[in-house]
C-alpha cells in the first residue's frame, strides 16, 4: 500500500509501466467535471472508474481484494477514509473469489485506517485488503485499475 501526494507520483512510476500514463492523465485532465463512468486509457490494462459515492461508516464497509489489478484511489471532492489489512491476516472471504469480476470481500475489520485527501492517492496491491469509501456525505472519486 502506498499513500502519497500526486505531486510526488514520479517516485512510484517505476513500480508498473502504466503508472506514468495514469498519473499524467490524472494530472492533465479535469476529472472532477468528468461524467461518472469508465474512462478507458488502454483497454482492460488501464482504466479509470469515475464514481459518485455515498460514504459509509467503518462498520458498514467491507474489505475487498483483487488479484489481477492494482487499485489506485483518488478522492476528488473531499477526504476519504480507507481501511487496510494485509490479506495474510484474513481467513475465508464471505463468498469464493469471483475470478470474472476479480473481487472478493471480507467482513473482518480493517486494522489500520488512513485519510486520503484530494490531491493524494492510495495505491493498493493484491495483498492489501482495503475498505474504501468511508466517511460521511457524498464523494466524487477516481478508482484506477492497473492490470498486473
Amino acid at each position: 500500500m502506498i499513500h502519497a501526494n500526486i505531486k510526488d507520483s514520479q517516485r512510484y512510476e517505476a513500480l508498473h509501466p502504466a503508472l506514468k500514463t495514469l498519473f499524467d492523465y490524472v494530472r492533465n485532465n479535469d476529472l472532477l467535471a468528468a461524467p461518472a463512468g469508465r474512462i478507458t486509457i488502454d483497454g482492460d490494462n488501464l482504466f479509470i472508474n469515475v464514481s459518485d459515492a455515498t460514504l459509509k461508516t467503518k462498520d458498514a464497509q467491507k474489505l475487498e481484494v483483487h488479484q489481477k489489478y492494482i487499485d489506485v484511489h483518488f478522492p476528488l471532492s473531499q477526504p476519504e477514509i480507507i481501511g487496510i489489512r494485509h490479506i495474510d491476516t484474513l481467513t475465508e472471504p464471505d463468498e469464493p473469489f469471483n475470478v470474472a469480476d476479480d473481487f472478493a470481500v471480507y467482513t473482518a475489520p480493517a486494522d489500520n485506517y488512513l485519510v486520503v485527501h484530494p490531491g493524494e492517492f492510495c495505491l493498493v496491491f493484491p495483498e492489501d485488503a482495503h475498505a474504501p469509501i468511508i466517511g460521511t456525505g457524498k464523494l466524487r472519486k477516481l478508482i484506477a485499475k492497473v492490470r498486473l
